[in-house]
């Protein structure tokens, strides 16, 4: 998700026009407590640790099995996609950092306490871009990363299944990808929402071919997807 502000919350910055990649020490330590809320969050939601007792994977996973799960959920759903509007913003030459939301991470706990996702920790803020064209192409790197990172883990899932291979391998490992392989497909989906604060908002202003292909390629795989392995349904 992208913000626009340049000021956010309580947390102030100074715009500056980068030519490589960077980090300030805030933006570090924001991105370090989202990550580990939000794997809080998956592992809550994967062990059916929460009022409900089921996880809406469709899979409820032991206490440690689910730590690895969580992890990767969360390092490819939320950190590369947040990363992804960074690194594309700083190489056209826009300031670019991630803040966390205080409030949202607080809901997020709370969603998971009772079954649910809600990964909306915060949002990489973006200034001085002045074109449709630099607010598309930043907003659609976070989705692309999450269709990437789908692509890479269905394509493990796949791979562990075609070759039957030992059942820790194929027993745990296929749930393990196919699920960080939803996951993915569905930050994308939502991401791309032409709706609000939204990624698909930018992208089809910018473009709307692009925008479509996005959106209703990640929905079809999805829908294949979940036909595909129904217990995840």
């Amino acid at each position: 998700m992208l913000g626009r502000s340049l000021g956010y919350q309580s947390y102030s910055v100074t715009m500056s026009r980068p030519t490589t990649i960077r980090f300030s020490r805030i933006e570090v330590i924001h991105i370090l407590v989202a990550f580990c809320v939000l794997t809080l969050d998956f592992w809550l939601i994967a062990t059916g640790a929460n009022l409900l007792g089921t996880s809406m994977f469709g899979y409820n996973f032991s206490f440690l099995a689910a730590v690895p799960v969580a992890a990767l959920v969360t390092a490819t759903g939320f950190v590369s996609h947040e990363m992804a509007h960074k690194f594309s913003a700083q190489r056209m030459g826009l300031w670019a950092e991630f803040r966390m939301a205080l409030q949202w991470l607080f809901l997020s706990i709370m969603f998971a306490f009772v079954g649910f996702l809600f990964a909306a920790p915060g949002a990489t803020m973006v200034g001085g871009w002045g074109s449709k064209k630099e607010a598309g192409v930043t907003s659609i790197a976070g989705p692309s990363i999450n269709l990437c990172w789908a692509a890479v883990f269905l394509g493990g899932a796949m791979l562990t299944t075609h070759f039957h291979l030992h059942y820790w391998l194929y027993g745990y490992w296929s749930v393990v990808f196919t699920t960080v392989a939803l996951v993915n497909l569905w930050f994308a989906i939502f991401n791309l929402i032409p709706f609000g604060p939204l990624d698909g908002k930018k992208v089809l202003n910018w473009n709307k071919g692009v925008w479509a292909a996005a959106f209703f390629g990640a929905v079809a795989v999805f829908i294949t997807l979940v036909y595909i392995f129904p217990q995840f349904t």
